[in-house]
């Protein structure tokens, strides 16, 4: 991936149009309601599993795909659409985006089988991935100097309380309209932006990007991530051994080299190889891989293991109210960390966001069948206070130790990775979660007892994966640390879900 096909994150270069006053107001307006709407409708969807299982007859264990689907999606276009904006216009990809989003969630409302909400799903991934891809990088050509900082930190603003608010708009939602209610609505917010799109902002391309776009590359991502997670996810029904395992596993090892070589051959590739020598490139790309997946696969596992009804059984709404101090303690970490990273070194930051990670999915490994909601909190805002500390540095460090020019494809690589973490780690949690309670049920043990043993085995392994997040701190090194400004904390803030320039940004090289 090159500069100009992530300029979402870097600014941009060789733009055809100049906004005025009014017209960058409604690009704000758009693209902040549009990236709200996307990380509420992102954060929301593990909370209706079950009440669309109920409704559908599809056991939520294959209901994940609904998760799992939108992320591996969201991977393989995240960068692409991004290309596709600078080179054909990014409000013409933008307005498919928020079109391809309504037809999505009108779909998913509609659709009376789980197969067919999965399906939506996986169109809503692709959908999502462009409007946060092409409205970043029209905000970012709507405005100049600190008009664009304002202007980016309110989106960053945007996408953090989105991510915050979607389990409990999810659970209001779903008491007053069904679970259907979520995404009636936010079709009708996607054809509002729409509306303000088409009327008030104005048109921009890359004129000096290379008019190749990486398809190939989008493609053969899809096709390593699919085939390894339905191996994950069906590895256990299938036999660990067996041909239709090995086969997935075959033809994701094959897709992944296919990939490789591609991307060696391409005008424009979508992942410019040469910055995987880039060792604190790879450390906080990899530290945020593993920071959405275990913070995705905790929201999916909470959101079951509340509702059920021989666990906590909560209402909808009530898991909703209940994962709130997760999200929210997320977001509300964020505005100290680059202080905090200021002061004590980016590394050092991630590297006690994890170990606090690692500690609360500890102390959820000893989840008990006798457990009441009390006894969940402080494990939980453990996890996403953990998790804050770590996701903004990693976010940081990984634009920050590469030169002014590579900013753009630093990004595209730790977004990317972003989608294939959260799609990885959810699919993972959802095997180990189901295999566990039918071992358990076969050995004689009560319901209660079989989902307390499967949600504290999988919290075991998101520990295990928090602590090798650790490590990657280690291999993160020293690189310039961002000075703490509230732009740095709009960044860290909305680091869940995209990563933004911070005053670290454009560094020379980092310091190993």
């Amino acid at each position: 991936m090159t500069e100009a096909s992530s300029s979402a994150a870097s600014g941009s270069s060789g733009q055809a149009t100049t906004q005025t006053a009014a017209g960058a107001g409604g690009v704000l307006a758009a693209t902040c309601l549009s990236t709200f709407v996307v990380n509420a409708n992102t954060s929301a969807v593990s909370i209706l599993l079950p009440a669309i299982s109920a409704d559908t007859g599809m056991d939520v264990t294959t209901l994940q795909w609904a998760v799992t689907g939108y992320s591996l999606v969201g991977a393989a276009v995240i960068v692409t659409s991004g290309s596709l904006g600078d080179v054909f216009g990014r409000k013409r990809i933008f307005q498919l985006g928020l079109m391809l989003f309504v037809v999505s969630c009108i779909f998913i409302a509609l659709s009376s089988s789980g197969g067919a909400v999965i399906a939506g799903r996986v169109i809503q991934g692709a959908a999502g991935a462009t409007i946060l891809a092409c409205g970043l990088s029209l905000l970012s050509v709507a405005n100049d100097g600190e008009a664009q900082l304002r202007a980016v930190s309110l989106w960053g603003a945007a996408a953090a309380v989105g991510a915050a608010a979607g389990p409990l708009m999810g659970g209001v939602l779903v008491s007053v309209m069904g679970w259907q209610g979520l995404f009636w609505v936010d079709a009708v917010i996607a054809v509002v932006c729409i509306v303000i799109t088409a009327r008030q902002v104005s048109e921009s391309r890359d004129t000096t990007r290379s008019r190749s776009i990486d398809y190939a590359g989008s493609l053969l991502i899809a096709l390593t991530l699919a085939p390894l997670i339905l191996a994950l996810s069906k590895g256990g029904d299938w036999g660990w051994a067996s041909v239709a395992t090995l086969a997935c596993l075959a033809i994701g090892v094959a897709a992944g080299f296919g990939f490789v070589a591609v991307e060696r051959r391409v005008a424009v590739p979508m992942l410019d190889l040469g910055l995987l020598r880039n060792r604190v490139l790879v450390g906080s790309t990899v530290a945020i891989l593993i920071g959405a997946g275990t913070i995705n696969a905790l929201m999916y596992l909470l959101s079951l293991y509340f509702q059920d009804p021989n666990a906590l059984g909560f209402t909808t709404l009530q898991a909703g109210l209940a994962t709130l101090p997760a999200t929210v303690g997320l977001v509300a970490i964020a505005a100290a960390v680059p202080r905090l990273t200021a002061r004590l070194g980016g590394r050092q930051v991630v590297a006690i966001g994890f170990v606090l990670t690692a500690v609360g999915f500890a102390a959820l490994g000893f989840a008990d069948a006798d457990w009441a909601y009390r006894a969940f909190l402080l494990p939980l805002l453990a996890v996403a206070v953990g998790m804050g500390l770590s996701n903004g540095p990693a976010s940081s460090a990984s634009t920050a130790c590469v030169p002014e020019k590579q900013v753009g494809s630093a990004s595209g690589v730790s977004n990317m990775a972003r989608y294939v973490g959260a799609a990885v780690a959810t699919a993972l949690a959802a095997t180990i979660y189901g295999a566990v309670i039918a071992d358990r049920t076969a050995e004689g043990h009560t319901a209660g007892e079989a989902l307390a043993s499967g949600l504290a085995t999988a919290s075991w392994v998101m520990a295990g994966f928090s602590m090798a997040g650790v490590l990657m701190a280690v291999l993160m090194g020293r690189h310039q640390p961002a000075k703490g400004t509230i732009h740095d904390a709009a960044a860290a803030a909305a680091s869940t879900a995209m990563t933004l320039r911070t005053t670290a940004t454009g560094s020379a090289v980092a310091k190993v």
